[in-house]
């Protein structure tokens, strides 16, 4: 949530509204997704090219090292997805516009902030390795948070101004005054604390003639907040005559802010406080009006949830989610992280909200690529439960379920209806899909993804659904990837295997010094691409198509209870490197030059090259200025959903023709193939 402008005015009364806090020995709730945005924003992070993963990693574990050090132990509690009602979507798609105005302010060199779009997934993997503890709530984190810290008494860590109206027992700590970069010693001992400072409620009541406290979620919902924006309020205040107190030049600038607050201090409770609201109102608009103020104070009050009993026996009981008869599975894989809130949304409310990065504005959003993925995922979520079947799906009794996206269209949004492909029996039971085999889940991914399983045995199994999606990414015309986009990007693959090996106390000198060298030399490609560096908008759009792909492959094999291992993202992707060595291939470089320093890194990607080009069409391996020449392109592979069939000898037969022009495959691997494809 957020309330417009309160943050800034408690701000600019700092000394008045906040205490001096010295962290240490205590618990604390931490607001997930505040946390990321902070860290991700604020750490001089290159947001240009899709996400430096390695560098947002670091700084996480440095700042939750920052609290080891000072003995706090953080409970990080992330949103979930959108609860039922879908109040919040006029604000979502708001904000997805402001992100499609600054992502294209940061592809032409302007200023901006945009998340890369795997980024929560690699916090929660950061979490996971230092074992933080961590959940996912069903929907909106901001009660539960509030709740859990006045259960255990501990403060919140945030930057969302609601946490200014919660009676929080002991306060609310905003993250851009939490120094954890600065952690210090108390004279004459060894403990450890992080200054910050505290928000106190109370001192805010008393700044405005000690006003009841629980005037305050009226405030809010009456200043606007990311629920609730209700244009006849407008008529309210130009009604009503709001003092302003005393008023600085700061104050003038909060004015309904400090307004409301002078006004509503003059009321002994609630109650009275909405009546004199509803008299300025039309009577005829008063009830409907007094029921969704009341609808949205109530976000104010304490949860139903109890998170403490997630973190000490791993229960998880939410009851807008239990009043769905979800399957327990989902509940718990969504309570752990294991699916992403896009599976909530498409779950419960049948629409999606599909993220712009900096990508080529003119050009399709770089979303399309995927969408055969998603409609895979769509299907498996068809007949989840009874009491999903009353939500308006949008389509008519003759058509496939669909399911609607908010997308980028040039620079605008849209709302798209998709239809979701009708799977075969075995897979159409959401409630049973963790029990169908491994071999029946992987059959599934590896079709979606086009990618036959043989093509995968000589690659590492942490990078197997790397390069399956790699391989899908490379099949689709949309991408127009170039020999160059494919190196540079399988190169980039190598900084986590050759990161295992540099930190492995197990290694062989000699491979450790040729790895050294090359990750060093990685790392000078990648310092090299700084701010000022002009962005290739093809080339980032590509590798924005290709993220694109990763991100549904990993909801889909999630959703299949992880056929293929997931892959370590923290060490995968690192857009300044990836387009730095895109430069570098185009210009000096060669892709034999660079490994000769490390055989074992020459072997892997030599695996990984032989393994996804055998998908690419052969204009990726044209001579430059050839690629537009009259040419047949290669005849797709893999195999379709049609008529229910999980795939055919003759699909088979057809992938080996395409991927055999480059002489990768035998019979005998054929053979393998067919079975395969047979299994069922």
């Amino acid at each position: 949530m957020g309330i417009r402008g309160l943050m800034s005015f408690v701000e600019d009364h700092s000394n008045e509204f906040f205490t001096d806090l010295k962290v240490r020995d205590t618990k604390i709730v931490i607001d997930g997704y505040a946390l990321f945005h902070r860290l991700c924003f604020n750490s001089n992070l290159e947001l240009r090219y899709g996400g430096d993963y390695d560098s947002f990693a670091d700084v996480v574990q440095k700042f939750f090292e920052s609290l080891f050090a000072c003995n706090i132990c953080p409970y990080v509690v992330l949103d979930g997805g959108c609860d039922i009602s879908d109040k919040k979507l006029k604000t979502l798609k708001d904000r997805a516009r402001e992100k499609i105005q600054m992502a294209h302010s940061l592809s032409v060199g302007g200023g901006g902030y945009v998340c890369p779009l795997l980024i929560r997934e690699v916090f929660i993997q950061v979490l996971i390795k230092l074992q933080v503890c961590f959940v996912q709530c069903f929907s909106e984190a901001d009660r539960d948070i509030m709740t859990l810290a006045n259960h255990w008494n501990c403060p919140v860590l945030s930057s969302d101004s609601d946490f200014c109206i919660f009676d929080l027992k002991t306060g609310f700590c905003p993250l851009n005054s939490f120094q954890w970069r600065n952690v210090s010693t108390i004279k004459g001992t060894r403990d450890c604390y992080i200054p910050a400072k505290c928000f106190s409620i109370d001192a805010l009541c008393r700044h405005f003639s000690n006003m009841n406290k629980a005037l305050l979620p009226l405030f809010a919902v009456l200043c606007g907040n990311d629920h609730i924006n209700l244009p006849i309020m407008d008529t309210f205040l130009s009604k009503v005559r709001l003092p302003l107190g005393a008023t600085s030049s700061k104050g003038r600038r909060h004015h309904r802010v400090l307004g409301l607050l002078n006004w509503l201090s003059h009321f002994a409770n609630p109650t009275e406080a909405l009546d004199n609201v509803l008299k300025y109102l039309p009577k005829k608009d008063r009830e409907n009006v007094k029921e969704i103020l009341c609808c949205s104070m109530e976000e104010y009050q304490q949860s139903q949830v109890k998170l403490q009993d997630f973190f000490q026996y791993g229960t998880y009981a939410c009851p807008a989610a239990l009043n769905l008869d979800l399957p327990e599975w989902v509940l718990v894989a969504l309570a752990k992280g294991q699916l992403s809130p896009f599976i909530s949304d498409a779950l419960v409310l049948r629409r999606t909200i599909l993220h712009t990065q900096v990508e080529n504005m003119q050009q399709p959003n770089a979303h399309r690529i995927s969408l055969p993925i998603r409609q895979i995922i769509y299907g498996l979520l068809l007949n989840a439960s009874p009491h999903l079947e009353n939500v308006s799906w949008n389509a008519l009794p003759s058509q496939p379920p669909a399911f609607s996206e908010v997308e980028r269209i040039n620079k605008n949004i849209k709302t798209s209806i998709v239809n979701a492909v009708e799977l075969p029996k075995d897979y159409s039971d959401l409630s049973k899909l963790t029990e169908l085999s491994l071999a029946k889940r992987q059959i599934l991914l590896l079709e979606t993804l086009k990618v036959k399983q043989t093509i995968l045995e000589p690659i590492p199994s942490s990078l197997k659904l790397l390069v399956s999606v790699s391989c899908y990414w490379l099949q689709h015309t949309e991408a127009k990837a170039k020999l160059h986009h494919l190196q540079a990007l399988l190169l980039g693959m190598l900084m986590g295997p050759l990161h295992v090996i540099i930190n492995s106390p197990d290694k062989e000198d000699l491979r450790e010094d040729g790895a050294r060298m090359l990750y060093e030399e990685f790392q000078r490609v990648k310092e090299q691409t700084r701010p000022g560096t002009r962005l290739d908008l093809d080339t980032a759009h590509i590798f924005c198509q290709w993220q694109c792909c990763l991100q549904m492959g990993m909801y889909l094999n999630q959703l299949l209870s992880a056929p293929l291992p997931e892959p370590d993202l923290t060490r995968l992707y690192s857009g300044s490197l990836v387009h730095g060595l895109c430069r570098q291939l185009l210009t000096s470089t060669s892709v034999e030059s660079l490994l000769s320093m490390c055989p074992e890194a020459k072997q892997l990607y030599e695996h990984l090259f032989n393994a996804t080009r055998s998908y690419a069409s052969a204009e990726l391996f044209l001579p430059k200025g050839k690629s537009n020449s009259k040419k047949k392109r290669q005849k797709k592979h893999g195999t379709s959903w049609s008529k229910n069939r999980v795939g055919t000898t003759s699909d088979t037969k057809c992938w080996y023709e395409g991927s055999n022009r480059f002489g990768l495959l035998t019979v005998e691997n054929l053979e393998e193939h067919i079975e395969l494809s047979e299994l069922e």
